[in-house]
């Protein structure tokens, strides 16, 4: 059975981001209550904690799931442990020599990202596994010792185990690993974490890990220290969580963490409303995230974080420097550029009053599309005055008129939104006309419609908590524990036995974990696949394993690459598990009342689209009613602004706003 909804517990999810930090909270009541504060980047803990006594008071019951950057802050700014690896000998440069491939192909002037650690921090020992899993070459105790010394000498936080072929026998990598804890020096094994063939994408996914590892255990140390009471949980990448005890071992795990909770939200809806295919927008202040669900969620391993592989399963979600904060500057040519720099929470845009430069927040509000009166439900003052001082400054570097520049920064930002959009459709085979947009985050309801329109796309549905909508999504996620294991069965459709053996395996693995995390009991959902290709081939396509998978495969890869063949062998080179758990019986609750405000009539101002100014219809959410208003209209609400131009229509929904294209 599923654990009940403890009586008097509040439902909480907060996302820290790079700007603002979300809160969405489901009542004992059964409704939804939202709150939105500026983060704290130099200790997270402290908008978290600001937030939760102004929402729930700091008595409360809480069950909390954290979507946190705290590990991907770490890794960008190269502040994670102090780490060695020990690896086989003969191996110790596959980090550094990685797949050769390069950004840019015919550029000679490549500036390789700083790497995660310094070439002399990483040692050999003596020992050989075959891809079999036969010993070759034993590792000896000697050799054990001396990477233990090797280790002690620079200082190691953390040590990153990875070997040569454990995935198919980890008894070396034990050996290590006990050893190393043994004094006191945490390890990550490469089996544990990734236990797949390719060695550049396990090395470095376990570097990576055990990089962070140190760093988020200490901050969810912190976070669990000031929660007293409160049952914590890690909002994972792959849209499920995790107990907070558990993450702090997996850390690389969270490096999309936020992102995740809005697509998981935004699927969920758009099930609801029976909608199949959309694409999803999350536009905050630092960046927009955008995924793509063409009958499902769809996940990759092949992330990348500046150019260091992450092969563990994650939503697959394509980040660009495009949010609020993004900063408006000029190249060495004079031309004007926006992002992928933001102005964070501290200084943040001009309009918050201590920025000096120009964002994207600051030219919506220029253009009059941003309402100084509804910011934040009106509790935060938007200087507009110092936006104007500071446009006028920008557009004379520039050499074009103020609201040239304002106009060109929504264009440039806009711009850079399409091209993500296109890069998870159009590239892929899709075609984004055939899709929903669903867009969401404190920005995105100010860019959906100008959006949709260079796409092509005709309907937009912004949650009725779009502004912290990613937060809502956390506070309704699933448990969620994944394992894999590279097998190399050369006959997949030969060996069906086989594999039903090793993915059977698998689930008993899963099955433990609940056990160890208190779930034992729980009603669970199992989802089985399996990487394969035809004989010959580099690279798999990921299949549910079904008694039908090689005909999905088939049809996969006749979708991708325009054929198959239907008398090739078909090569299994991993199996793959994952078992879902509902925290609790599902229950949506009830959105949010719209924000009053008195109005004692129809406001109308003037707000700046690309084809001029117009006095348009100025409409706080709470008016908007069922049947369609027609742009060009602004409806307001306390954490999102949407712009309606002229060709568009907007409706209020039961659980969303829905925008038509005319």
């Amino acid at each position: 059975m599923n654990r009940k909804w403890t009586k008097g517990l509040f439902r909480l999810g907060i996302d820290t981001g790079g700007t603002f930090t979300d809160f969405a909270c489901l009542a004992p009541g059964g409704e939804w209550m939202r709150w939105k504060t500026l983060s704290t980047p130099d200790d997270p803990s402290r908008a978290i904690l600001e937030g939760i006594a102004r929402l729930v008071g700091e008595e409360a019951a809480l069950e909390v799931v954290h979507g946190t950057t705290v590990g991907t802050n770490a890794f960008l700014e190269r502040k994670g442990a102090r780490t060695a690896l020990v690896t086989t000998k003969g191996f110790e440069d596959i980090l550094w020599i990685g797949r050769q491939a390069r950004p840019s192909l015919y550029d000679l002037d490549v500036t390789r990202p700083p790497e995660i650690i310094a070439r002399r921090s990483v040692t050999g020992v003596a020992e050989r596994v075959d891809w079999r899993g036969d010993v070759l070459r034993p590792l000896a105790q000697p050799e054990v010792e001396r990477a233990v010394r090797f280790c002690r000498a620079r200082g190691a936080e953390s040590v990153a185990v990875c070997l040569l072929h454990s995935y198919a026998n980890p008894l070396h990598e034990r050996l290590l690993k006990q050893a190393l804890e043994s004094t006191g020096i945490p390890a990550c094994a490469s089996h544990e974490v990734i236990p797949e063939f390719r060695e550049f994408e396990r090395f470095s996914t376990t570097l990576i890990n055990a990089y962070l590892n140190p760093v988020v255990g200490r901050y969810i140390q912190r976070l669990e220290g000031r929660l007293p009471g409160a049952r914590i949980f890690i909002q994972l990448s792959n849209g499920g969580a995790l107990p907070a005890a558990q993450v702090g071992q997996k850390a690389v795990h969270t490096l999309l963490s936020g992102p995740a909770g809005g697509v998981e939200a935004a699927w969920r809806l758009a099930g609801a409303l029976g909608i199949d295919k959309i694409v999803t927008l999350d536009m905050g202040g630092t960046s927009t995230d955008v995924s793509i669900c063409p009958g499902g969620l769809t996940y990759t391993r092949e992330y990348e974080i500046e150019g260091f592989p992450v092969a563990v399963p994650m939503l697959d979600i394509h980040t660009v420097g495009a949010g609020g904060g993004s900063i408006a500057w000029l190249d060495r040519g004079g031309f004007l550029q926006v992002g992928p720099e933001s102005a964070g929470a501290d200084p943040g845009p001009v309009c918050y009053g201590k920025g000096h430069q120009i964002t994207v927040t600051d030219a919506n509000l220029f253009l009059g599309r941003l309402r100084e009166s509804s910011f934040l439900g009106g509790r935060m003052r938007l200087h507009s005055h110092a936006v104007e001082t500071a446009m006028a400054a920008l557009a004379r570097q520039a050499g074009l008129s103020p609201l040239e520049t304002a106009l060109g920064i929504i264009e440039l930002v806009n711009a850079n939104m399409a091209r993500a959009i296109r890069h998870v459709s159009l590239e892929r085979g899709y075609d984004p006309r055939e899709f929903t947009l669903v867009c969401f985050g404190g920005a995105a309801g100010l860019h959906a419609a100008e959006l949709a329109e260079a796409l092509g796309m005709k309907r937009i549905l912004i949650p009725a908590m779009a502004g912290v909508f990613s937060a809502q999504g956390m506070a309704g996620s699933s448990l969620s524990f994944d394992t894999s294991r590279s097998i190399m069965v050369k006959d997949g459709i030969g060996e069906r036995n086989r594999l039903a053996r090793e993915v059977d395996t698998l689930v008993q693995a899963l099955r433990r974990d609940l056990e160890q995390c208190g779930y034992g009991g729980s009603t669970y959902n199992v989802q089985l696949a399996l990487d394969a290709r035809y004989k010959g081939q580099s690279f798999e396509i990921t299949v549910p394993f079904d008694e039908d998978w090689p005909e999905r495969f088939a049809q996969e890869h006749s979708r991708l690459y325009g054929y198959h063949l239907p008398s090739a062998r078909i090569e299994v080179t991993t199996v793959r598990a994952r078992i879902e758990v509902e925290r609790w019986e599902r229950e949506e609750g009830s959105a949010p009342a719209p924000a009053q405000v008195n109005i004692s009539g129809p406001e109308r101002a003037k707000v700046v689209f690309r084809e001029g100014a117009v006095e348009a219809l100025i409409l706080p959410r709470s008016r908007l009613t069922t049947a369609s208003t027609p742009g060009p209209c602004v409806v307001t609400d306390e954490y999102t602004t949407i712009l309606v131009p002229s060709g568009w229509r907007v409706a209020s929904k039961e659980r969303h706003v829905e925008m038509i294209r005319s």
